[in-house]
């Protein structure tokens, strides 16, 4: 049965379930159940630590912090999403694995003879750190080389990696200071004024691979990754180091001068690359729709994400919750066939190309029976002229229309 208010129509054919979801991987079940134990003991270790009040404190005040983060990576990366399961992945690499390998590493190195509490912070911490948290990339481009591809996604999955890692770093923090009695201060520092610091240190790391995945060139794929590391490195230095730069006025100075400036910079560059990414798409699509993989009536309601929206709620209004899965479905599909269409055309694309085209195509021609899409709008007539059918019939059919001479 049709919803209250629908429009008279044919019913909407119900798409299988097992059609919408797309099957995990062995490897995604092992990632998910790693980090999921990992993240386990993580918070046991924490409970131990802070007691049940302690670490219930801690978590909240950590938590408060990064939603809005979360939320814009989110915001940016509407055009093509990353899979939940793969955001989930980069949240739980930089809270579990970074975190676990950043303290093994950092026990060993702040062991050596002749390191000190400065050249801890301003060496050792930001290099390992950085270099647990760029592991990701490495793990990503290993396994899932597919999944990046282009400046946006590095950005993305950085800032989310990040994002993780802070949460958990917080949390160890506010323990510390909620025994010390400075619980205030340093949720100030860190959840006030610096939440974006350890996204905006891996984000940097993202921009190299994701130059790196969008360039042909052997050099610029090699040293575009490097110097992205570097950087992240070199900002986490400075970050940590302004802290023993004349009684709190060096940070002040890093914060103010470098640090809000960049955080500035990277979030022009993310939005510079998704209008780049609408305008591509609606390219790809083009190009698409000649080929016949899409109708060409379809492309915006594929391409413009506003129009991709208002086609879900008119689908939902005509099928229910299944008719907008399904064009959900198609349209991430459709999306990932334009992205990897404009990658084989930029001579980027990935190895197995031909494979996962005809995957991807196969999907698409499965769900575009049970997709739905707004109907064409109707062109009115003229205010003025013939009243009936448009446009009006000639004497003779086989006769010119008399020319405008007004």
């Amino acid at each position: 049965m049709l919803p209250a208010g629908a429009p008279r129509q044919a019913m909407v054919p119900v798409a299988p379930a097992a059609l919408l979801r797309r099957p995990r991987s062995a490897l995604t079940w092992v990632t998910m159940i790693v980090l999921g134990l990992g993240g386990l003991m993580i918070a046991i270790l924490i409970f131990l630590l802070g007691g049940p009040v302690g670490a219930l404190v801690a978590t909240l005040l950590a938590a408060v912090s990064f939603p809005v983060l979360i939320l814009i990576c989110f915001w940016l990366d509407r055009y093509e999403p990353e899979p939940v399961s793969y955001r989930l992945a980069a949240l739980g690499w930089g809270a579990v694995a970074a975190v676990v390998l950043s303290f093994l590493a950092e026990q060993l190195l702040f062991g050596l003879p002749g390191t000190n509490e400065f050249l801890a912070a301003t060496l050792g911490a930001p290099f390992v750190e950085e270099l647990a948290k760029g592991l990701f990339f490495v793990a990503i481009i290993v396994f899932r080389r597919s999944q990046i591809d282009g400046l946006l996604d590095g950005i993305i999955y950085g800032a989310l990696v990040g994002i993780g890692f802070a949460f958990v770093e917080d949390i160890v923090y506010y323990l510390q200071s909620l025994q010390a009695g400075q619980l205030g201060v340093t949720f100030f520092l860190r959840g006030i004024m610096g939440p974006f610091a350890h996204p905006l240190f891996t984000a940097a790391t993202g921009v190299g691979i994701g130059i790196a995945v969008a360039s042909r060139r052997p050099a610029v794929r090699v040293l575009a990754p490097i110097l992205g590391f570097l950087t992240a490195v070199l900002l986490h230095a400075l970050w940590n180091g302004s802290a023993f730069w004349e009684d709190g006025q060096g940070f002040l100075f890093v914060y103010v001068a470098i640090m809000l400036p960049l955080l500035i910079v990277i979030l022009a560059i993310a939005i510079w690359a998704r209008s780049r990414e609408g305008q591509m798409l609606t390219v790809a699509l083009q190009q698409v729709a000649q080929m016949g993989w899409i109708r060409p009536e379809e492309i915006r309601w594929v391409a413009r994400l506003s129009d991709r929206m208002s086609a879900r709620a008119y689908a939902k209004r005509i099928g229910g919750k299944p008719a907008a899965a399904a064009l959900r479905a198609y349209q991430q599909t459709m999306t990932e066939v334009a992205f990897l269409h404009s990658r084989a055309v930029a001579g980027t694309a990935p190895a197995d190309l031909n494979q996962r085209m005809s995957l991807l195509l196969q999907r698409a021609a499965w769900l575009r029976p049970y997709v739905v899409f707004p109907p064409p709008p109707v062109m009115a007539p003229p205010a003025a002229g013939w009243p009936g059918p448009w446009p009006p019939p000639t004497a003779d059919p086989r006769a010119p229309i008399a020319p405008d001479r007004r």
